[in-house]
């Protein structure tokens, strides 16, 4: 299966400003593009690409006073096949778990786990100690909260969306993350592309798509609390401890958003 994916971003900068990019694909998916993958700047300007700490490929630019659009538009190729389901999958005791992952068991900006691990083991405590247990937070999520791009707000963190029962899929994310790593299962916030493919078309408009990853049988698996089903065509883009880590843009100075076009479709042909 072909999928393109791109995006066109403008931004109207009222002085030169830094900016950090998360818009490629993630390394691990590059191999499968079909064209050389650059995001295109306009006005011209060098993007520095480099390999965070997590790592994604991210870019630094200097962006000049103006407007600023930047543009992205590629063909990957995808097995077509539904996201691996965990069920029956091994919970990994804490004492067992690999070292790269204890850095998610831990708080982050958006994810409370202190906050929130009494209310973690209230819901959880008694579910049995496999696989069922992140399924059940997964159920939990899902059902919890209401979504709606009305309730999208920068500040919101998982014990926000806990107690508001509403968000975007970004809330639903950190809300599954806070509550997993309160459990002591590894958890990490991903965000990519996500179509409708396979499934009935979505009317809201085509936007990126937040999710999370859980460790779990010496691998991570893909969950994505919004929808609570697998998907077939989910591109990655980048993984972090949460949306600080990933945010598709980082200004360091003032950046208003004019333009925001996301496009993630089934195609014939490259």
């Amino acid at each position: 299966m072909l999928i393109r994916i791109g995006f066109e971003l403008t931004f109207d900068l009222p002085a030169t400003t830094p900016m950090l990019l998360m818009l490629y694909t993630h390394p691990d998916y590059a191999p499968l593009l079909k064209k050389p993958e650059w995001v295109r700047v306009e006005p011209a300007i060098d993007v520095n690409s480099f390999i965070d700490n997590f790592g994604n490929r991210a870019g630094h630019i200097i962006a000049p006073q103006g407007r600023l659009v930047m543009s992205y538009d590629n063909v990957i190729q995808d097995t077509g096949i539904p996201e691996t389901k965990i069920d029956g999958a091994r919970l990994h005791p804490a004492e067992e778990l690999p070292p790269h992952c204890l850095p998610f068991l831990l708080a982050s900006r958006y994810c409370e786990v202190d906050r929130m691990s009494q209310i973690a083991w209230d819901l959880f405590g008694k579910t049995p100690p496999t696989w069922e247990r992140v399924a059940a937070v997964m159920d939990y999520v899902h059902n919890h909260i209401t979504f709606g791009y009305e309730f999208a707000r920068p500040t919101k963190t998982a014990h926000d969306v806990w107690t508001e029962k509403r968000g975007v899929c970004r809330d639903f994310a950190h809300l599954t993350v806070t509550l997993l790593r309160a459990l002591n299962i590894p958890a990490r916030y991903a965000t990519g592309y996500l179509g409708d493919i396979g499934v009935p078309p979505d009317p809201l408009p085509m936007d990126f798509s937040a999710y999370c990853e859980v460790y779990l049988g010496h691998r991570w698996y893909t969950l994505d609390p919004r929808h609570n089903v697998p998907r077939i065509g989910r591109v990655p883009q980048a993984r972090g401890r949460d949306a600080v880590d990933v945010a598709l843009t980082t200004s360091f100075g003032t950046a208003q958003l004019v333009k925001f076009n996301v496009w993630t479709e089934e195609i014939q042909s490259a």
